[in-house]
């Protein structure tokens, strides 16, 4: 078993692994997203700040597991690509749950202030962290400053989402937008809040161990058939990363959750950001801002777009559009098509 743990894994069984790991990721996300619902009610906190948050934690832990043993391991570029590529194919998840659903364009029905916020809350972490990369290469206990000011800007951020008192803004109600309410109260019988979140923590910790297979999977297809680490980390464990957010996005639709769908994919994708701070510390070689090599680079770009596209579909609300999506998703379906032509190629 330490060798199995430890050495690296014949390419046969990595794929298998790869995939059988994949699978229970999606079989963890769905339970995840029935729970999560159902606890965004219970605790008052509401789907949108319950989904960016705890849910969107919860969900990208497999993608933390990924980036810190792809760092420790001294594979820096699949650690970076790894986290910057869930937060692409993630946004992409948006797409797929508005195509889920059939009554109007998802942003409109799930339009809300938190939302917004958290959208722009990414596109800030994403703008440091490509000033990370082009500033000096300096680290202090082998950590660069930029993974402080990261963990900072998150917690101001989230700060100022949580404390706002008198909303400025707010999003025009229509026939068709879903209102953030809770649920009423629980029914005799229900489980219990406390058993639920015990189903929580425990799906979480399973979806960690995948993540783990998953990483030490990658680490063999990089160094066993010459794809490039930023291809296997965008693509590859990106799309598996991504998953959760994906299935659970589609699965909350579906219960009619639709504002906690896309609060766990914007939410995720800003602890996808703080990724690349855990693997700044397990990375032992220095920055791991300065290990980003051109695909890397421009993968970080497509995600900053992608999100960008998604907060303007928020903000703009469109009902109707092409083949059941908005302009927003079908922008995204092109820009993460061609993200993953250009790393291909």
């Amino acid at each position: 078993m330490p060798d199995f743990l430890t050495s690296s894994w014949p390419l046969g069984w990595s794929v298998v692994l790869f995939l059988a790991a994949g699978a229970l990721t999606v079989v963890g996300g769905v339970r995840l997203a029935g729970l999560g619902d159902t606890l965004a009610d219970r605790t008052g906190q509401g789907e949108a700040l319950f989904g960016a948050v705890f849910f969107g934690l919860m969900t990208s832990l497999s993608g933390i597991v990924m980036t810190t043993v792809t760092a420790a391991g001294n594979h820096p570029e699949l650690a970076y690509s790894n986290a910057v590529g869930g937060i692409a194919a993630q946004t992409l998840a948006v797409a797929v749950a508005d195509l889920a659903y059939r009554r109007v364009n998802l942003e409109h029905a799930a339009a809300s202030l938190e939302n917004v916020l958290f959208g722009s809350l990414l596109i800030g972490l994403l703008g440091i962290v490509l000033m990370a990369v082009y500033s000096p290469e300096i680290t202090v206990l082998g950590v660069h400053p930029a993974s402080l000011v990261l963990v900072g800007f998150y917690w101001g951020g989230l700060r100022l989402i949580l404390d706002r008192r008198r909303p400025m803004w707010v999003a025009v109600r229509t026939r068709e937008t879903v209102p953030d309410a809770p649920a009423a109260a629980v029914p005799a019988g229900e489980r219990r809040t406390r058993t639920l979140w015990a189903e929580f923590v425990a799906v979480g910790a399973t979806v960690m161990a995948g993540g783990w297979v998953i990483a030490r999977a990658a680490e063999t297809l990089v160094d066993s058939t010459g794809l490039r680490a930023g291809f296997v980390g965008a693509v590859f464990m990106g799309i598996v990363n991504a998953l959760p957010e994906a299935v659970t996005a589609v699965a909350a639709v579906r219960r009619g959750a639709v504002t906690l769908a896309i609060a766990a994919v914007i939410g995720g994708n800003c602890l996808d950001v703080l990724n690349l701070v855990i693997g700044d510390i397990a990375y032992r070689g220095g920055s791991l801002y300065h290990t980003a090599q051109p695909d890397e680079l421009f993968l970080t770009a497509s995600a900053l777009v992608m999100t960008t596209v998604l907060l303007g579909g928020l903000l703009v609300r469109q009902e109707r559009g092409w083949w059941r999506l908005g302009f927003d998703g079908v922008l995204l379906v092109v820009i993460y098509a061609g993200t993953v032509a250009v790393l291909a190629f």
